[in-house]
């Protein structure tokens, strides 16, 4: 099969944003518990039940006061804590002691902190001037009643769980989990309860990928291995494509037994690209059959993760619901001088360091688990710049 298309990085990225944006369908919608949410895709916009904070509130521990009073000497007539419903009010040269997180009385308008007082019995001394407000939360200044907090295709994490909660949402409503096939190929993977002989592997692929699925947001449902046979491959993407979204992995080079996209334009695919300029994994396949997405990942077990992590995580994302996928990129010196030939974008497996600096773990290849697995991110080499200084800063994509 010809070429369809070799882009770089980044266009690959685009591509498969604008195509999953363009094509999904809604997903259903699930009422669940708030601890069940967490993970999940929001599905509805959430609005505040009433102004935060719904009085104003204390930010310190001190004396509530009218600003004009001060400096001066003010008497004290209460107190007020949080949790307390007060009662009181501050009157012209009046104070009330007040604890951090209390309403503020009716009367005052500035908060003047515990130590920048002195108070003997019920007399206080101020030295200073306040603003008006100043250690004050004002009702609604955190949010309005009515205001929009959280929209609809945010992932619920731990903020979006601690917003819920305040307003009261023991239950809501997220988009249901993308259903991701995942399908090796090759007649050299067996399973893993199978001692390899010396020209097999056993297949490691289906599992990580599996992870990586459900760490997406997805349900993962591994579909076993296809042979090197076009019939036999056929018949087992048949079965794939009946998910949200169908991954395999290998049998996408441009050698002889290479036959998923033979077998996947069996089903009148559309290839998006069958090529990226990206390492490893250069001959990964993006497109859609019978209505479905599907990728063609590089069976290297570094390929088929950095493939995944990349370009399918978005679709795994956004086929959930998700408006948006974004890569965990960030920057951090290089602990050595690194050098890679230019054209190529390169996420390599590396170590950040408790000191912020990177450190490129050596490897064999793209076939070097363990060298992945004491990797804890990767580092991110841009395809225009080929030499890296020591101490120089590189990108780094966190796990």
């Amino acid at each position: 099969m010809g070429a369809v298309a070799t882009v770089s990085f980044q266009q690959a990225r685009e591509i498969v944003a604008e195509r999953v944006k363009a094509l999904r369908e809604r997903p259903r919608v699930e009422r669940v518990g708030l601890m069940e949410a967490a993970g999940r895709v929001l599905a509805v916009d959430v609005e505040a039940d009433r102004d935060y904070p719904a009085e104003p509130r204390s930010m310190r521990d001190g004396f509530a006061v009218r600003a004009g009073d001060l400096p001066g000497v003010l008497i004290v007539t209460g107190e007020v804590r949080a949790g307390q419903a007060c009662r009181v009010e501050v009157g012209p040269g009046e104070a009330v002691e007040i604890m951090t997180g209390a309403t503020v009385p009716r009367g005052a308008d500035a908060v003047v902190m515990v130590e920048h007082v002195r108070r003997e019995g019920a007399a206080l001394t101020v030295d200073r001037s306040l603003r008006d407000g100043e250690n004050v939360n004002g009702r609604g200044c955190d949010a309005e009643e009515g205001e929009i907090l959280l929209k609809a295709g945010v992932r619920i994490g731990t903020s979006e769980t601690a917003l819920l909660a305040t307003l009261g949402c023991a239950e809501v409503e997220v988009f249901a989990k993308p259903r991701v096939a995942i399908l090796a190929t090759g007649d050299e993977l067996v399973e893993l309860d199978r001692q390899p002989a010396p020209h097999q592997i056993r297949n490691s692929n289906s599992w990580s990928l599996a992870v990586q699925v459900v760490r997406a947001g997805g349900e993962a449902f591994i579909l076993g291995v296809a042979p090197d046979d076009l019939e036999e491959t056929a018949h087992m993407v048949e079965d794939g494509l009946r998910f949200d979204l169908l991954l395999l992995s290998g049998g996408v080079s441009a050698g002889k037994y290479d036959v998923v996209e033979l077998a996947l334009a069996r089903f009148g695919a559309e290839f998006y690209f069958d090529r990226v300029k990206l390492q490893p994994g250069q001959p990964c396949v993006f497109g859609r059959a019978n209505g479905r997405f599907f990728f063609g990942l590089p069976g290297n077990p570094a390929s088929t993760m950095v493939c995944f992590e990349t370009l399918a995580r978005a679709a795994v994302e956004l086929l959930g619901g998700q408006e948006e996928s974004l890569l965990k990129l960030t920057q951090a010196p290089l602990a050595a001088p690194f050098r890679h030939k230019a054209g190529l974008t390169r996420f390599l497996p590396a170590r950040l360091g408790e000191d912020g600096r990177l450190t490129h773990v050596k490897w064999s290849g793209s076939g070097d688990v363990p060298a992945l697995a004491r990797a804890n991110c990767l580092l991110v080499a841009d395809a225009q710049k080929e030499e890296y200084a020591e101490g120089e800063m590189i990108g780094v994509l966190l796990p």
